[in-house]
């Protein structure tokens, strides 16, 4: 996808890529840590402990090529690779891909993170079939328009037995009330909520088993209050999402605990095999 696209765009449009590694090198010459990284590369409601919660869903001694559809700048695959997991990241955002590689390669003992990152469309994977043991989305399928497809585009690149994780946001019961701009869009136009009930049915008829369902909304909320408190500190940190969406994410965080707040989004984790 080029930058031309509506929504690469909303992406990258402020995103500073050459500015934010100026800021890593300058600030960690020795290279930063995972934890470091996280205020820039864990955009997901929930951050590391999310990002941690995910992968315990799986195991690394069976599951150990994982695909990270919707990486982003790569704090899930970081993490996952931490852990000894075979991480391949896939975003339709170049500018995201190359920076998530570029961040990768500072990162302390970056050698040994077994990290491949690809830029493509969720809906036309470019892998052979079964080539996984394990895919994940993370705040990822809400931007996707064929849902449909992606879903029957996962179920193909896992191995038999293959497992699908997901964090992700859903539409609430007052999701007309929806605030814009949130991190995912700038407005409904490349916004795909679906409810739970409907993201469960998806994956049911797509040939999957549904294994593990939780809501946890309350927590998302408790944790992006927390975050828009240290937003609001008059110190700047070294690294903020401010560095991918700029001025924009002041609004975006306050709109982020409003929608969570009345109901307008919820927050899900799932787990279903093939």
């Amino acid at each position: 996808m080029t930058p031309s696209n509506p929504l690469a765009n909303h992406y990258q449009r402020a995103l500073r890529a050459d500015e934010v590694l100026a800021q890593i090198d300058a600030h960690y010459p020795a290279g930063p840590t995972l934890h470091q990284l996280a205020p820039l590369d864990q955009l997901h409601i929930g951050g590391v402990a999310a990002s941690k919660r995910l992968l315990a869903r799986l195991n690394p001694d069976t599951h150990s090529k994982v695909l990270d559809i919707g990486a982003g700048l790569g704090g899930l695959m970081r993490q996952g690779a931490s852990l000894g997991f075979k991480m391949t990241g896939l975003d339709i955002t170049h500018g995201f891909s190359a920076l998530n590689k570029a961040l990768s390669l500072r990162v302390n003992q970056a050698d040994s993170l077994p990290l491949t990152w690809v830029t493509g469309n969720a809906s036309a994977l470019p892998f052979a079939d079964s080539s996984f043991d394990a895919v994940l989305f993370q705040h990822s399928l809400l931007n996707m328009p064929d849902a449909t497809k992606v879903i029957a585009e996962s179920r193909r690149v896992l191995r038999p037995d293959g497992q699908l994780v997901m964090h992700e946001v859903v539409s609430g019961p007052n999701v007309a009330q929806l605030r814009y701009p949130v991190p995912w869009a700038a407005s409904s136009e490349h916004s795909h909520l679906m409810t739970i009930a409907e993201l469960t049915r998806l994956l049911e008829t797509g040939g999957f088993r549904l294994e593990h369902t939780e809501d946890w909304s309350k927590l998302a909320l408790e944790w992006r209050q927390r975050q828009r408190q240290k937003e609001q500190a008059p110190r700047q940190a070294v690294l903020s999402p401010q560095w991918v969406f700029g001025e924009r994410f002041i609004t975006m965080g306050k709109n982020l605990v409003d929608n969570l707040a009345e109901g307008a989004i919820k927050v899900v984790e799932i787990q279903a095999s093939c």
